[in-house]
């Protein structure tokens, strides 16, 4: 298993934990050489996306993986978490909705995406 898979799989149990909702995760590690995979998730409210934001970075620092940059926790609506092999966004539905990062990232359908089957 590689680094990237483990932190993906840290991240995916991460999101669950805290019930994040329409986890995706995308390969993108052939349309660019910034990160592997992107992990897109939902939370309920602001707080709930902090939170979940939170416990990510909690698990992904006791497993020994330092995050290299959180974006946008003092709003909450869309928080990115930078753990350089993957990048996870956690993001309200109305946000998520707008921006659309499945599809922009599918755009050529180079980069598969599959359900991570957390919250519902």
């Amino acid at each position: 298993m590689t680094e990237s898979s483990e932190l993906v799989e840290l991240a995916v149990a991460s999101l669950d934990d805290l019930k994040a909702r329409d986890v995706t995760i995308l390969d993108v590690s052939r349309l660019t050489s910034i990160t592997d995979y992107m992990v897109i998730a939902s939370g309920t409210s602001g707080r709930h996306v902090k939170s979940i934001a939170d416990r990510l970075v909690e698990r992904a620092k006791a497993a020994g993986y330092s995050p290299v940059g959180v974006e946008g926790a003092e709003g909450a609506e869309w928080v990115l978490v930078d753990l350089q092999d993957i990048v996870v966004h956690v993001m309200q539905p109305k946000i998520r909705e707008f921006y659309n990062l499945e599809k922009l990232w599918n755009m050529g359908g180079d980069a598969p995406g599959s359900s991570a089957g957390a919250g519902a």
